[in-house]
């Protein structure tokens, strides 16, 4: 399945964490993500992201016309160093800053019968990127079961390897 959407990873307890970023068209995905760049994130897809299930777990990859390639509005398309694949472990919804709650209940996300946190976000703030790293270091927290909460999987007639 081909999603309109991001996808970054960061390295965390020994291996890749992806965030799916997802919003409209000019929300602000790619922007989110070249920050994010600059905090030691690493892409994985920008703009169209091809997602599968495997054991019970989301991944996601760059068709492959696109790998390694970000949209930088007024620049154009840039290559860029990338990760071939991800587990995404979080997605992140772009929003304007006035449709974003200051403290909003437990939200999933879900796709080929995996549910995942949801985290909203407005990605042109400057503290968007600090926000991003948190909610991906919630996932790991006690403390945060807000964020935590993750929706039971289903089992996926997509299940499958790489495709």
């Amino acid at each position: 399945m081909i999603l309109h959407a991001g996808l970054i990873a960061r390295r965390a307890f020994g291996h890749w964490r992806g965030v799916l970023i997802e919003g409209a068209s000019g929300s602000g995905k790619s922007d989110l993500a070249l920050k994010a760049l600059e905090r030691g994130w690493r892409l994985v897809a920008d703009d169209r992201t091809l997602i599968w299930c495997d054991g019970g777990r989301l991944w996601g990859r760059a068709p492959d016309t696109l790998a390694g390639l970000i949209e930088a509005r007024g620049l154009g398309v840039v290559a860029t160093d990338r990760l071939p694949f991800s587990e995404i472990a979080l997605v992140v919804r772009c929003a304007p800053a006035a449709d974003v709650e200051r403290a909003p209940d437990a939200a999933v996300w879900s796709a080929l019968g995996v549910g995942l946190p949801l985290v909203a976000l407005a990605p042109l703030e400057e503290s968007a990127t600090a926000k991003l790293d948190r909610a991906l270091g919630a996932l790991d927290s006690r403390d945060n079961r807000r964020i935590k909460r993750r929706a039971p999987a289903e089992s996926s007639p997509d299940a499958g390897g790489v495709p």
